[in-house]
């Protein structure tokens, strides 16, 4: 992990090809040609945090909305209908607006539509994520966003997201709970990277060695625009973010590799035959939009790869990569 800085800063095309074939021949061998979908609903966009970089913030003037337990019912049906049987709901960082039951709510509804049911939402205690995973819920995706404190600081101005420790234990009190699934990750571009990656690496780590029971994943989404507007956009580069996946699988062979429709539809293509071996697909990233795809309301960011679930499930196919609709048969969590 010493070299991470001289790797991604080393220019030369050969190193990096060298690079792409060991994270590729690592992944052929421990995953297949197999590809996880998944697509995010989400739930709501209050919010009561202020992180500089997000579109959701709490001062940001936009329509802030919650989905009823009819409407949630409604998206998640329209969903199903694609035959994605792994569902990551999501939320703003706010308790007062998605409290626990509210949540749980939501997962039983899940749980009569889909075979897998992870949750991206504000970090809780490890007895409500134990009442999650009671309720149906597999996983729990959390990302630090920034490993580097002060500038954590800095860009978390208000809210519980300001709390850097209660943040970075949530993972381990998600291990405590009993969930399958552990998600972690960092915001390429908001901290120093080599520090950011570094960090990341050691805490998944720490992760593996408390809870190897559980199966875990690791996303790297970068700073985007939302609404077209350059509200805060990574300065990690295409080269550099390939690297960094790459780099990744070769330190970690076993661990699930994350890619959202935050990045282009040719990077993921590139990327699908390199090292990723999970991604979200037909995403709104807004809250609700597929029952109603008429329906615009303000983006947490704005998606890049706008291919339909059809389409990116026959490009799959196309390209001899067998999408995987769900990992397991649904069992009930005690």
């Amino acid at each position: 992990m010493n070299n991470i800085n001289k790797i991604l800063n080393d220019t030369n095309p050969a190193h990096l090809e060298a690079l792409a074939r060991q994270a590729q021949q690592l992944t052929r061998q421990y995953f297949g040609r197999a590809i996880g979908l998944y697509t995010p609903l989400y739930l709501s966009n209050y919010c009561a945090s202020h992180c500089t970089y997000c579109g959701f913030h709490s001062q940001h003037k936009i329509r802030r909305i919650k989905l009823a337990p009819e409407e949630i019912r409604s998206e998640m049906k329209a969903i199903a209908a694609s035959g994605v049987q792994n569902i990551l709901l999501l939320t703003g960082e706010s308790p007062q607006a998605t409290p626990l039951n509210y949540l749980i709510d939501a997962v039983k509804c899940a749980k009569e539509f889909f075979q897998g049911i992870s949750l991206e939402i504000y970090p809780m205690t490890t007895d409500e994520y134990r009442a999650l995973y009671q309720a149906g819920a597999d996983g729990v995706t959390i990302y630090q966003e920034t490993y580097d404190r002060a500038r954590y600081a800095q860009v978390h101005l208000a809210g519980q997201k300001k709390d850097y420790t209660f943040r970075y234990e949530a993972p381990e009190r998600i291990g405590a709970a009993g969930m399958r699934q552990i998600s972690i990750g960092a915001l390429l571009g908001l901290g120093p990277l080599e520090e950011d990656l570094n960090s990341l690496y050691t805490h998944l780590r720490t992760l593996e060695n408390k809870f190897p029971g559980a199966e875990y994943s690791i996303s790297f989404p970068r700073l985007r625009t939302i609404k077209a507007q350059a509200f805060a956009v990574s300065t990690v580069d295409d080269a550099t973010f390939v690297k960094i996946l790459c780099l990744t699988r070769t330190l970690f062979p076993r661990v699930g590799i994350n890619l959202s429709t935050r990045e282009t539809a040719a990077l993921r293509n590139r990327l699908l035959e390199l090292c990723v071996t999970r991604i979200s697909v037909g995403s709104k990233t807004g809250v609700g939009g597929y029952h109603d795809p008429e329906a615009v309301n303000d983006p947490q960011f704005d998606v890049a790869d706008e291919r339909s679930t059809p389409e990116m499930i026959q490009y799959l196919k196309d390209h001899n990569l067998d999408p995987v609709f769900t990992d397991w048969r649904r069992i009930e969590n005690t």
